[in-house]
């Protein structure tokens, strides 16, 4: 009687080698405990104690704060995600090094590049796990726990921004015979202010029109709503001076009620968007649009670099693939407690990397694609040179 063989993890998986099946395999159960570990960390870090001292000093019940603790941990997920990359690698060829496994693959031939190939597959296959997830799960958590939690506090906002409204349109001016001046830079078209806003209907409006040479006129308004039916503002209540080129009024025209072909985008900012960490990179676009036109040059830099971030974080799988498997080669012998270590270390260097890159962009030092990947750049290049020492 003969007993069956089990058949072996990945096995199902066409044209992986034996070596590959088993690195992988091994690489696994550290990735998984990483997850679990660095979430778990990174949630009561990030939100567990802040909650605590909330539910503590406004009542606020348990199960609200689990509710809140669970929408939070997929943020954190997202970031363990690289870090469980750096401590699988670290810590399957360490072991295998320490096991002399190492030794007696390459004594067959098998370079350092092709040992560190499935562990950079890997990677990439969790970098585009990272970036779904970092897409359609993380903003719609981290909106919902905000939510979730103003409710409680009974400090819900409106979704709209309440008083004092102001909009600057940037474009090119007009000239007298109606064309553009192309080669002109851009200057301040309109300026758009309203006192107040319900969350329809603007008050207290005042627009002054650049539109062509010179202030050409102001308007004046009790209140104003979008016709979304004609693409234009209705006004009503108010009065239009028309400048001359002198600076003098050339006419005064009161009016009841009055369409004006102005951009809706003054509208769009007043309804709050959500904050960084809320949004896909589709929703941050959608606000970096409104926001070109107000010529708002630090926030429209700070969605440029904001939006690189979501899709270089991502990439940061591959870069600690690298790195991990890189320094899991060295032929010195790394116990769990050194490659956990050091697996903070490197963690640690990143996203200081990340940080100071981060403050670089905001500060126009340089381009947001640039300070975005900075850490990735610097990264593939550490763990390239690693893994060619490691070869030598």
């Amino acid at each position: 009687m003969t007993v069956g063989k089990s058949q072996p993890l990945l096995s199902f998986i066409p044209g992986l080698s034996v070596m590959d099946r088993y690195i992988t395999t091994e690489l696994i159960p550290p990735f998984l405990f990483g997850m679990g570990l660095f979430s778990s960390v990174g949630v009561t870090i990030g939100s567990l104690f802040d909650l605590m001292r909330k539910a503590v000093d406004e009542g606020l019940p348990i199960t609200l704060v689990l509710q809140v603790l669970v929408l939070s941990l997929p943020q954190f997920m997202a970031y363990a995600f690289p870090t469980s990359v750096l401590l699988a690698t670290l810590l399957t060829y360490s072991r295998l090094s320490s096991d002399s496994e190492l030794i007696a693959l390459r004594s067959c031939g098998v370079s350092v590049y092709r040992l560190v190939l499935p562990a950079i597959i890997l990677s990439f296959v969790v970098t585009g796990l990272t970036f779904a997830f970092n897409e359609y799960v993380v903003p719609a958590a981290n909106y919902q726990a905000t939510l979730t939690l103003d409710r409680a506090l009974n400090k819900e906002k409106p979704s709209f921004q309440e008083r004092n409204i102001f909009y600057r349109e940037y474009g090119k001016v007009d000239e007298s015979d109606g064309d553009k001046d192309d080669e002109k830079e851009t200057v301040l078209k309109r300026l758009f202010y309203a006192q107040e806003f319900d969350g329809e209907r603007m008050k207290g409006l005042t627009i002054l029109d650049w539109s062509q040479k010179g202030l050409n006129q102001i308007v004046t308004a009790q209140s104003a709503v979008w016709n979304f039916g004609q693409s234009t503002w209705d006004f009503f209540d108010g009065t239009i001076y028309l400048i001359a080129p002198d600076a003098s009024y050339r006419n005064i025209v009161r009016f009841q009620h009055q369409q004006l072909k102005l951009p809706r985008t003054p509208l769009d900012l007043a309804n709050k968007g959500r904050d960084y960490d809320e949004m896909n990179i589709a929703q941050a676009r959608e606000r970096l649009e409104l926001e070109r036109g107000s010529g708002d040059e630090q926030k429209i830099r700070k969605l440029k670099i904001r939006i690189q971030q979501k899709i270089a974080l991502p990439f940061a799988c591959v870069v600690f693939g690298l790195v991990g498997g890189a320094l899991g080669n060295r032929p010195q012998r790394t116990n769990k407690a050194t490659g956990f270590g050091i697996s903070v270390l490197v963690i640690f260097v990143y996203y200081m990397l990340m940080a100071v890159g981060d403050a670089l962009g905001l500060s126009n030092y340089l381009p947001p694609l640039v300070s975005a990947w900075l850490p990735n750049l610097l990264g593939l290049g550490a763990g390239g040179f690693l893994l060619f020492r490691a070869a030598r």
